[in-house]
């Protein structure tokens, strides 16, 4: 069986939904001929190009073709690159709900390579940050300090307090809390604390 018959089985075995770069099929052949190869499973259907170098096997429902979401994109882009990602800006505060603002570009640092993409006319930026910035050994932690460096120290209201304390109970981890709670900046710290010291109860 030759090169293209395998990589072609391949893609019809694995289920859809499935998000491939160039580079998974590197075992195979060089970049050039991966991308020609790639380009005619577009060509015939099997696949999507859904950004420069990522191609998508579709989803199908009864309603068109179901796409992966920014963060399924993302987080299949930390894989490949064995990168760590985290949102920060508007999109970590989206994310906890702390904004019901949905942004049309989105902000990620991550400890692999800085690089931008466009999808379907949203436009993803991964942006190359210091290891401080994934010390928080807790997901949502580390979400949450990004998301207050983003609204900034003025501009927390009672509601983003009423929302962080419902986050909380729902995703505080105390084993990894206080360790984590050293990484952000002091006001981060205090706010944090007062809310944890305010709602003590529900949250014990």
């Amino acid at each position: 069986m030759c090169i293209a018959e395998n990589i072609r089985n391949r893609i019809k075995r694995d289920k859809a939904g499935t998000v491939y770069f160039i580079s998974d099929f590197a075992q195979h052949g060089n970049d050039v001929f991966i991308s020609r190869l790639l380009s005619e499973c577009v060509d015939d259907g099997l696949l999507l190009r859904i950004a420069n170098g990522i191609y998508y096997k579709p989803i199908e429902t009864k309603f068109g073709v179901l796409y992966p979401s920014v963060e399924e994109l993302v987080k299949a882009i930390a894989r490949r690159d064995n990168a760590q990602i985290l949102p920060t800006g508007a999109t970590a505060e989206n994310r906890l709900g702390l904004s019901t603002q949905v942004p049309t570009r989105y902000v990620y640092l991550t400890s692999g390579s800085a690089r931008k993409i466009v999808l379907r006319g949203q436009t993803i930026t991964l942006k190359r940050s210091v290891p401080r910035n994934f010390a928080c050994k807790n997901a949502f932690m580390a979400t949450l300090i990004q998301a207050l460096k983003s609204i900034g120290k003025d501009n927390v209201t009672e509601e983003h307090k009423q929302t962080i304390a419902a986050l909380l109970k729902k995703h505080l981890d105390k084993s990894t809390f206080i360790d984590d709670l050293k990484t952000a900046p002091i006001w981060v710290r205090k706010l944090i604390s007062e809310i944890i010291k305010q709602n003590e109860n529900e949250l014990a």
